[in-house]
């Protein structure tokens, strides 16, 4: 070796390959088409979310118990498949191959039991001004309140309800699984956990803006008064969609939604 003298040196150097990124020995594309991919799938999961609930042609409002069956029927197909769309995009990405998909989204038993209490507490406290105005409001005392709470014929009434099943069970439940379980794989190894955070609400509160439409179609208000109203609405269901999003993401789905890589690089728990 030292015979070659520098230029020899030199020679080698630039003969040897270059040990090249893991995802480029796989055949990954690169990070840039990884983040449109994850967009677009995001995208896509939030337009096929919305779009099910003008398949069916309807006059009625969307109060109506008719147009709440038929589009459970439509939500609850698209939210089923959209598991799918995650599976796609790690084939697509290659990223997280050895991760089972319901871990990656967030379903698992290890440590179930305070990633559920923990953020019921939290969010208790945080409704906890809402809960006290509505007991001082209530004309009946803490007894009778917990008697109609626990009834059988009030859960009774309540689970034959269109309405309350609508924004109660239904709407949460698959509002979750679409915006949050499939979003946040998709968003958090492209852009990092704190950026997706805020990213992934937007898809959440720009969803809400087909309410536009019905307000205008049935002229509930003046134009400015839904506009307003659609922004607010935006303007919150954001900020608590990035909330749910913390609450996915440190009820430990980090070592999850992040490969090996950029695992090491991001700060630790007591950064958050």
């Amino acid at each position: 070796m030292a015979a070659l003298g520098g230029d020899g040196l030199r020679l080698l150097s630039v003969s040897r390959p270059e040990r090249q990124p893991e995802s480029a020995a796989l055949g990954s594309p690169g990070p840039g088409l990884c983040c449109w991919v994850s967009v677009f799938s995001c995208l896509s999961l939030a337009c096929s979310y919305v779009g099910s609930l003008y398949v069916w042609k309807s006059e009625l409002p969307r109060d109506h118990p008719a147009v709440i069956k038929r589009r459970f029927t439509s939500v609850l197909v698209v939210s089923s498949l959209s598991p799918l769309c995650v599976l796609l995009w790690r084939e697509l990405t290659g990223i997280q191959p050895g991760t089972s998909l319901l871990t990656l989204m967030g379903f698992r038993l290890e440590g179930i039991f305070p990633a559920a209490l923990l953020p019921l507490l939290l969010t208790m406290i945080l409704f906890l001004g809402p809960l006290m105005q509505l007991s001082l409001d209530c004309p009946c005392d803490l007894a009778d309140g917990l008697k109609v709470v626990l009834a059988p014929r009030s859960w009774a009434r309540c689970l034959t309800d269109m309405r309350w099943l609508r924004n109660q069970v239904i709407a949460p439940l698959t509002e979750e699984l679409v915006f949050r379980a499939c979003m946040l794989p998709m968003l958090a190894p492209c852009m990092g956990l704190g950026p997706a955070v805020f990213t992934c609400p937007l898809f959440f509160g720009v969803a809400h803006f087909h309410h536009i439409i019905e307000q205008l179609r049935f002229r509930q208000s003046s134009v400015g008064s839904i506009f307003l109203s659609a922004a607010f609405q935006f303007s919150y269901t954001a900020v608590f969609g990035a909330y749910t999003a913390f609450l996915f993401i440190r009820t430990g789905a980090t070592k999850f939604l992040l490969p090996q890589s950029l695992r090491q690089a991001e700060p630790g728990p007591s950064a958050w």
